[in-house]
């Protein structure tokens, strides 16, 4: 899957989903902070991203994660693996 399919779909997840405004997704911002989501709606993202794209998150991997670049790039890599 290209990265820009991966951009698109969790950005549709994170606007539909979680009622997130298109403007609030900054790709080079920190993720929790700018989406203003907590830790158990970053377990309800996590749940969406397994079904949609079909690959076990590993909780350990998470822990890099700060921006959503760094979200997106993750996926990218597991999808293309």
């Amino acid at each position: 899957m290209q990265r820009e399919q991966v951009v698109a779909k969790i950005s549709e997840i994170l606007i539909d989903e979680f009622e997130i405004e298109p403007e609030q997704i900054m790709p080079d911002e920190n993720m929790l902070e700018t989406l203003e989501i907590d830790s158990l709606d970053l377990v309800d993202i996590v749940v969406l991203i397994e079904k949609h794209f079909g690959f076990k998150v590993v909780t350990e991997e998470m822990s890099d994660i700060d921006t959503l670049n760094d979200f997106y790039d993750y996926v990218h890599n597991r999808t293309a693996s």
